[in-house]
């Protein structure tokens, strides 16, 4: 018996102890997790708040009519964003128009039509395209694309679509190749992988069951993908959009080759123009004077609040479908 109760309570102290180091490592482990959740908000703060001391001067100096001013002379020190950020919002926008339509007949293609022999290569290929240099996608799109583009299509797009109302404006001027729907155009290419991937890999999710069902009743591809895939993936969807949109706006080498890289307002697609990634990649380095440099980080922290206004956007979308999916169930 004594020997039993000496087991016994040795055991107890063992179980305790195995506890108390349980514990432990269970606090050392939320601990190190805060601290590097933590550390990321802080480098958050830390970049907003060095952006914001270096743009002070250009803050001070305009104001809010640093937003609305087509100025950009570093030699009178007269500084506006308006042409940077209208080439931005254009260049990405024109991308995900073209972009969001090929990686969705993509993702349907290799999840619903594909024949098995030819999913693996092809999805491969579409991965493959994502790991480009951007550099080599600028380097393509001057030297390549652009020329192709200024003699071959961009003569009809003016003939054909130039005299259009309302919207002939857009396709007016010059064929020169490289322009702000050039800049688009490569980033669509660019976005194209990313997307795709996100899509077709939502579109795997689907339980077999639920297109097998739908089939069965009869319905079509198209049925099945409109009232069954979409549906149930509609949230990684949108997740795939926002994360090439998130890639158009911060692109910089390749948009600094074919955008132009003019200071002019481009009232037009086919003029060139800037954005503010190759405004900051062209200038930076070789800008003089403490206000043009502020003028550039301010164009920096521009850019910062953009990209934080759409994922923070994105975020409330994908809040509100799940609210949705909540309701319908």
């Amino acid at each position: 018996m004594d020997q039993a109760r000496l087991n016994t309570e040795l055991q107890k102290h063992q179980n305790a102890h195995s506890h108390q180091r349980q514990r432990l490592l269970d606090s050392v482990f939320r601990g190190v997790t805060r601290f590097f959740a933590f550390l990321v908000l802080a480098l958050l703060l830390g970049i907003l708040l060095s952006l914001l001391v270096g743009a002070m001067p250009s803050i001070k100096a305009f104001g809010w009519g640093f937003l609305t001013s087509s100025d950009w002379d570093p030699v009178g020190e007269k500084f506006g964003a308006l042409v940077p950020i209208y080439g931005t919002i254009a260049t990405a926008a024109i991308a995900l128009l073209i972009g969001v339509p090929v990686s969705f007949g993509i993702a349907l293609f290799l999840t619903e039509l594909c024949p098995v022999w030819l999913k693996r290569p092809l999805g491969i290929a579409i991965e493959l395209l994502a790991g480009i240099p951007s550099i080599i996608y600028g380097m393509w799109g001057l030297f390549v694309f652009a020329p192709l583009f200024g003699e071959h299509v961009q003569p009809w797009l003016i003939e054909n679509l130039g005299e259009l109302p309302g919207i002939g404006f857009l396709f007016q001027g010059a064929p020169m190749g490289i322009g702000i729907f050039t800049a688009g155009l490569i980033l669509a290419i660019m976005v194209i992988p990313f997307i795709a991937a996100v899509m077709r890999d939502v579109f795997e999710i689907v339980p077999p069951l639920l297109k097998e069902s739908a089939y069965g009743l009869g319905s079509t591809t198209w049925e099945v993908v409109r009232h069954v895939v979409l549906p149930y993936t509609k949230t990684g969807v949108v997740g795939g959009i926002m994360l090439g949109l998130g890639r158009a706006l911060g692109e910089t080498m390749a948009v600094t080759f074919v955008i132009g890289n003019s200071s002019n307002f481009a009232t037009g697609l086919f003029e060139p123009g800037n954005s503010i990634a190759s405004s900051l990649a062209n200038e930076f380095a070789e800008a003089s004077g403490d206000l043009y440099l502020a003028s550039l980080i301010e164009l920096g922290l521009i850019l910062f609040f953009i990209t934080f206004v759409v994922l923070a956007f994105s975020k409330i979308l994908l809040l509100r479908l799940k609210r949705q999916e909540g309701r319908q169930h």
